[in-house]
């Protein structure tokens, strides 16, 4: 039958998640770190996904899709809370996990300095034409890299100037910021460190939309961090 339902625009997904915590029904989900409609009968047509979407991703068409199916949605809703039970959490950004203290080396003995480089480090809170940013080699972080990557200021961020946000609890779009800050300074080189779940692929597709709107050659590479503070791309 011909009904409204949602379509995602893949191209401006940012990859939070925010809409798949949203959508309880659960038939959005996320594939490749973007959001996809994974059911169209799971989708009730109301929209509860539209209003997380920070990019505007989300929209409405009409289409020839399957009825909204209450039982399977319930079913799904049900099967949803008991894996929740047993693995204490559904993102995988948010699942409860443990891990296993490294014994602590002669090294770490020493006491760190920060290499942070300028205040203040938050995406959403630095200046467009700060000077730091002329000339500058550009780390771009998820926040949570600086806890899960133990040598995260002496191998990514000495010499570089720091760029910190979570594109899942901001809720924004943050190519657009990035894309002032690309065009309006001389940046010399651009690293994204993410963390190895889903939700963070927002910050890297922002990253990668704004290297590609400033019209700049930039170069510029992605490193991604495990949970337990491996690097899984060296």
């Amino acid at each position: 039958m011909i009904r409204r339902i949602i379509e995602i625009d893949k191209e401006r997904c940012n990859g939070c998640g925010a809409c798949a915590d949203a959508f309880h029904e659960g038939a959005i989900g996320m594939v490749d770190g973007k959001a996809r409609l994974l059911r169209d009968d799971y989708c009730d047509g109301l929209g509860d996904c539209l209003p997380a979407c920070p990019t505007g991703a989300i929209s409405f068409v009409e289409r020839e899709a399957a009825d909204y199916d209450e039982a399977a949605v319930s079913e799904n809703k049900k099967t949803k809370e008991e894996k929740h039970i047993h693995s204490h959490g559904g993102c995988p950004g948010s699942r409860m996990r443990q891990m296993s203290p490294r014994p602590v080396g002669e090294r770490a003995s020493k006491r760190s300095v920060s290499q942070l480089g300028q205040w203040p480090c938050q995406i959403k809170l630095v200046p467009v034409n700060a000077p730091y940013f002329n000339g500058a080699k550009l780390l771009i972080a998820a926040d949570c890299t600086a806890y899960a990557y133990a040598a995260m200021h002496d191998e990514f961020m000495s010499g570089r100037i720091t760029l910190i946000g979570c594109p899942k609890l901001d809720g924004v779009d943050y190519s657009e910021k990035l894309t002032e800050i690309l065009t309006a300074n001389d940046i010399k080189s651009v690293t994204v460190v993410r963390m190895e779940v889903p939700c963070c692929g927002g910050l890297e597709q922002a990253a990668k939309n704004a290297l590609i709107r400033s019209g700049k050659f930039i170069p510029w590479q992605v490193v991604t961090v495990s949970v337990d503070g491996r690097i899984l791309n060296d």
